[in-house]
């Protein structure tokens, strides 16, 4: 239900994650697609209904993928990690993800990470457990995670270590088939054991299972069905440190030279870009967990990849739960799944990639926005096509807009500047679209692609109403026009999540005051007011 408060007071504010994105390079089109938009709309949409949010985001330079995206391009990987931050907090700003704060990968974040680990090592959560890892006798090194590949254990699949991004089942250690360098597809690989510490996930069984319980009901498909896939068989051990040499240094006695599992970082990282987020906004907090700490009763929202919900949905989950209620678990995680570029999925190493920055330069942000929420990925794969992107934008948003937008031009030129009437049947047919919105906007039934669709369906409902309007002999009924109004200005209020651009340039037309609560259409009169093009060729009206 959309609240009327204009002020969030008695409701729960709201963290909002999406998962730090890996700093091996720019963000394309892909990852946009996916968990960014998703937590952009939803915040964007919980600050215009007055709840409180905290929507922050960070990079994860530990990952070994930065450290193979390196290798394969002659460069140090702190000077590709970087590079990368730099490009992708650019990106998120250009594409207009409204991210509070966008943290660092300094000091603090690694001082959070060895406080949050090592107070689980401290109460004794972990176990040293001898494993094999897969080995490469030419560079004398083990290789974990974007270091190795090989064939799923469960899926027969190619898949990267730890976790297959086809099926969403781990691959723990030396469970990959035919284990081969991502770097030196020529090496060969054996196995070596090694000593490291692991969080034993079957000890957190009977919790998950509890919690999960309670939310599979609310989870989209593909996500029910991993879960209930991971929980029926025997939960692999989480590794919380490795034996190589790119990552945070492990403090802990039994583990001499390791470093700290880029995964187990996950959760203090998510803390610390929450942390960052609030001090940008000028609030002072005690320590930078304080925020996810069960005290503060925040509710707590992950957007994340299909290929990320055995780490974020189960390991991190345990890790939360092993502090034993010190800090609060995810209310909802909103999952979706891969978007593919003209067919193919998006590859980097292969040049398959678009970029935000190259297609912004040919295509108005609000376009881009609306094609990767109407084609977003959320039960299925679907597909970005920029015949596509430029054939449904056209006819479903710009050219019906543009239509009422004239006619509405027209139609106030003969009735003036003066307030108009508004009826109740507006004022009803104004909460009857804001209702209807705010049903793909709350996590019960979020969905991208529905807002989208609902924004087109709207928006041709009025522009059939407005043709008719203009095209009446004689007198212009204000009236009419008065509700006309009041109902696209509700569009307006309820495409905004979206149609960014299209929304601050109304609320300088005076046409929204970035409201989506009730009492903003409860009105007896409205002034008429310029509608914004759409159109970047278009002559701008009044």
């Amino acid at each position: 239900m959309i609240m009327t408060s204009v002020d969030g007071l008695g409701e729960r504010r709201v963290i909002v994650i999406d998962t730090p994105p890996t700093p091996n390079g720019s963000l394309h089109i892909g990852h946009l697609a996916g968990p960014f938009i998703g937590a952009d709309v939803h915040a964007r949409y919980l600050r215009a209904i007055g709840r409180g949010v905290l929507y922050s985001s960070g990079t994860d330079e530990s990952q070994t993928y930065v450290l193979a995206s390196a290798r394969k391009q002659g460069v140090a990987p702190q000077e590709l990690a970087t590079r990368s931050w730099h490009g992708i907090r650019d990106t998120l700003a250009t594409m207009g993800m409204s991210v509070d704060g966008f943290a660092p990968y300094d000091d603090g974040y690694r001082a959070t990470v060895l406080r949050f680990l090592g107070e689980l090592y401290d109460a004794g959560k972990f176990r040293l457990r001898t494993v094999n890892l897969p080995y490469s006798q030419k560079t004398g090194e083990f290789l974990v995670e974007g270091l190795v590949c090989g064939d799923c254990p469960v899926c027969l699949s190619e898949s990267r270590g730890g976790l297959c991004e086809t099926c969403g089942h781990p691959n723990n250690f030396d469970e990959l088939i035919g284990a081969r360098s991502t770097i030196d597809p020529t090496d060969v690989l054996t196995t070596r054991e090694a000593e490291i510490l692991v969080l034993p996930m079957e000890e957190y069984r009977d919790r998950l299972t509890t919690y999960y319980a309670e939310k599979l009901p609310y989870l989209r498909p593909h996500m029910a069905q991993l879960i209930r896939e991971l929980l029926d068989r025997p939960l692999p051990d989480f590794a919380i440190t490795y034996p190589i040499g790119w990552g945070i240094p492990a403090p802990f006695a039994e583990t001499p030279g390791q470093v700290i599992n880029a995964w187990a970082e996950g959760i203090p990282a998510v803390m610390y870009t929450t942390d960052h987020a609030a001090r940008r906004l000028g609030e002072e907090t005690a320590s930078s967990d304080e925020l996810w700490q069960t005290r503060r009763d925040h509710e707590l929202v992950y957007f994340i990849g299909f290929d990320n919900i055995w780490f974020w949905g189960l390991t991190h989950l345990a890790l939360i739960m092993a502090h034993e209620g010190r800090y609060i678990v995810p209310d909802a995680m909103v999952v979706n799944e891969f978007y593919e570029l003209e067919n193919e999925k998006f590859s980097t190493s292969r040049g398959h990639v678009l970029y935000a920055e190259e297609l912004l330069e040919e295509v108005p942000r609000d376009l881009v926005r609306f094609y990767l929420a109407l084609a977003n990925p959320e039960n299925q794969r679907t597909n970005f096509s920029r015949a596509a992107l430029d054939k449904v934008a056209d006819e479903r948003l710009v050219r019906p807009w543009q239509r009422l937008r004239s006619r509405l031009a027209e139609a106030t030129e003969r009735a003036g500047s003066d307030a108009l009437p508004v009826s109740d049947r507006a004022r009803k047919h104004a909460a009857i679209m804001l209702e209807r919105f705010s049903g793909c906007y709350e996590l019960e039934g979020y969905s991208l692609t529905r807002a989208a669709d609902l924004i087109c369906v709207q928006l041709e409902r009025l522009t059939r109403w407005a043709e008719q309007i203009d095209s009446a002999e004689g007198e212009l009924d204000r009236s009419a026009l008065g509700d006309l109004f009041v109902e696209v200005r509700a569009l307006i209020a309820c495409a905004s999540p979206i149609l960014i651009d299209l929304a601050e340039a109304a609320t300088l037309a005076g046409g929204f005051d970035g409201s989506l609560g009730f009492e903003a259409f409860a009105i007896a009169e409205v002034k008429p007011f310029a509608l914004p093009s759409l159109d970047p060729s278009a002559e701008q009206i009044g």
